[in-house]
């Protein structure tokens, strides 16, 4: 979870039973006791709130970790203690509010961050699962699973980026795989020497970790590479004669060429690292299943390309030689092959306007014509529902007013007390939208009451029923597939448009995270939504 400082969570295996550390890192072992007035007793409940259950560990940091629960909405939540509180936590505060603001499936989520003086604590995630490190402890990953795990932590960083922000931590301690297979990366700690520059590096540092096992310590400075204490140490990278760090490659077989390029680049200290939605559109693009790896060793996946090669958005961001295979030469002899087709059959205006026969499409079957392409224009919502996991049910009401046309009436939340986010009460609330049928969708925007809010956008491929249950498995479910980064503190109209031009979309869930003043409160109305496509 991103910060501009602050502790993070990891987790580790004890016996058998997953916990959750701080600090990316178990305590060392020869560190002196932590020394607290007033700890903590299993059965206490905090702010009236969060009941702790099980002391799990004390970080690197001295700060006590908890297994907790929240009373309120009855879920697990890790929760991080320091003493005493004041000026002292003043630092680990901030950055836990800074973590709250970012939404995001590839985080772990902040809840809460409350300041009793004599102590000081941030609620958390609890996350069923483990570590990277702790998941590459018996042997090194297959180069899917490492593509997954690199394409998940630079989505992170691109979340946290987008907000000017940068997270800091970014190694195989906190980067966590939970029991469903879900991706998080734990929330930052930074210092003076951290920047998103360093954060991509780091991608490279986890995906060298995930192919060898080792963590590669180099000239560039990467959060972990000093991380090698008790039983937290992380082997340093294989090297050759010359200390030089031997590439994936070089260290185990079956790593592909293209996987070993980008790895070895991220490491480079000579070549500038790219933006981290530019890495995260790269590895998305390669994280397909196994089975369907067409262009395995193969395509423009170097950070440039020579002279006549097609890039790849690596390549758009700058940096050195890309090799282009069989594969990628095809692909553009394709998009060739493509646009000669469209020239020679589809005609012009005049032609299309009078119903004049335009010619035969060489290769087409039986002669016809390409058809020419859809252009985008309004798409029709066929259907619309409040999604409400974490509520009484009571705003689930009127949904079909964000699609009815008139944007004077809408939908709209009850009035919240205290803090934007729902009071602290919710994960949120969504408008789930069903265009009937799979489409290719290019834009959607939302018509608010009031400026101020932040929301995200998400896609999936299931409906759920409407209930609190049905809503909490729809909202898990679309959570891994955000569509761009999340609007925050967005005008009166909020609008999406990073969608895949090659997918086609249903299902989506326009999901608040935060809801502008209103009343002595906070709240928002959702008067329209709109969706542009063919």
């Amino acid at each position: 979870m991103p910060s501009s400082t602050g502790p993070s969570i990891d987790t580790i295996t004890e016996g058998g039973r997953v916990t959750q550390v701080g600090e990316g890192q178990e305590a060392d072992e020869s560190a002196p006791p932590v020394m607290t007035f007033g700890a903590p007793t299993a059965g206490e409940v905090l702010a009236e709130r969060y009941e702790l259950v099980e002391h799990i560990n004390n970080d690197s940091a001295g700060r006590l970790v908890w297994r907790g629960v929240d009373v309120v909405l009855r879920r697990p939540v890790a929760v991080v203690l320091r003493y005493p509180g004041g000026d002292s936590a003043t630092e680990m505060l901030q950055a836990a509010v800074a973590a709250s603001r970012v939404i995001h499936p590839n985080l772990v989520g902040v809840y809460d961050a409350i300041d009793e003086g004599e102590r000081a604590y941030v609620v958390r995630e609890w996350v069923d699962g483990q570590s990277l490190r702790e998941m590459v402890t018996e042997e090194p990953l297959d180069p899917a699973r490492a593509t997954a795990i690199g394409n998940a932590v630079a989505s992170a960083l691109a979340a946290v980026h987008a907000t000017g922000m940068v997270h800091g931590n970014v190694h195989p301690g906190t980067v966590m795989i939970s029991d469903d297979d879900r991706v998080v990366l734990a929330d930052a700690r930074t210092d003076g020497d951290d920047s998103q520059g360093s954060d991509v590096r780091a991608v490279g540092g986890v995906l060298y970790f995930a192919l060898t096992g080792h963590w590669p310590h180099t000239e560039v400075p990467l959060r972990g590479a000093t991380a090698g204490h008790g039983r937290a140490a992380i082997p340093d990278a294989v090297r050759d004669a010359g200390d030089a760090i031997a590439a994936p490659r070089q260290v185990r077989a079956g790593v592909p060429a293209y996987l070993d390029d980008l790895t070895m680049d991220l490491l480079d200290a000579e070549i500038a690292p790219p933006p981290s939605d530019v890495l995260a559109a790269e590895l998305a693009r390669l994280d397909v299943p196994a089975d369907e790896h067409f262009l395995d060793n193969t395509g423009p996946l170097r950070f440039a390309a020579e002279t006549g090669d097609e890039p790849s958005p690596l390549a758009v961001a700058g940096g050195r030689k890309v090799a282009i295979g069989i594969a990628g030469l095809l692909a553009v002899a394709l998009v060739g092959l493509l646009v000669g087709i469209s020239a020679l059959g589809g005609g012009d205006n005049r032609d299309q306007r009078s119903g004049a026969a335009s010619a035969p499409t060489a290769g087409a079957p039986g002669g016809e014509a390409s058809p020419a392409p859809v252009a985008a224009g309004p798409l029709t919502i066929r259907d619309a529902k409040i999604i409400d996991p974490d509520g009484n049910r009571a705003e689930v009401r009127e949904a079909e007013k964000v699609f009815d046309g008139n944007p004077e009436e809408g939908w709209e939340t009850q009035t919240y007390r205290g803090r934007p986010n729902f009071g602290n009460l919710k994960r949120g609330m969504g408008v789930w939208l069903d265009l009937g049928e799979p489409r290719n969708v290019k834009s959607l925007q939302v018509q608010l009451s009031a400026r101020g809010a932040s929301a995200q956008l998400f896609a999936g491929t299931n409906n759920h029923p409407s209930s609190k249950s049905g809503d909490d498995a729809l909202f898990v479910e679309y959570a891994k597939k955000a569509i761009g980064a999340p609007l925050e503190n967005a005008d009166t109209t909020m609008t999406f448009n990073a969608f895949d031009p090659n997918a086609k979309y249903r299902y989506l869930l326009f999901w608040l995270t935060e809801l502008p003043p209103s009343e002595g409160g906070y709240k928002v109305g959702v008067q329209e939504i709109t969706v542009q496509g063919s």
